[in-house]
């Protein structure tokens, strides 16, 4: 969960890393720079987040159809993680 929320803050971030970091080097070239463009940047930060979730919706696994077994502590101490089991098929 933290590595998740960690990849969809760097994309947040990333439009302004790049443009801090293009500014920086305009700036050694000798270019004038205007101001800096927060609400694009902030945009685009927007735009590339709800990329990043739309592609987790599409590519992530389906679990409809299956059946979740929580997590279960044996009497020895191990702890079973929880996960999806497929559904015993119905009989009429």
């Amino acid at each position: 969960m933290l590595e998740v929320l960690a990849s969809r803050a760097l994309l947040v971030a990333l439009p302004f890393g790049l443009w801090f970091l293009w500014r920086e080097v305009a700036r050694r070239t000798g270019r004038e720079m205007g101001s800096t463009p927060w609400a694009w940047l902030f945009a685009a930060g927007a735009v590339l987040l709800g990329v990043s979730l739309m592609a987790t919706a599409v590519f992530h696994g389906d679990n409809r159809g299956q059946v979740y077994v929580p997590a279960e502590a044996a009497p020895d101490g191990r702890i079973t993680p929880g996960h999806f089991e497929k559904r015993a098929p119905q009989t009429p």
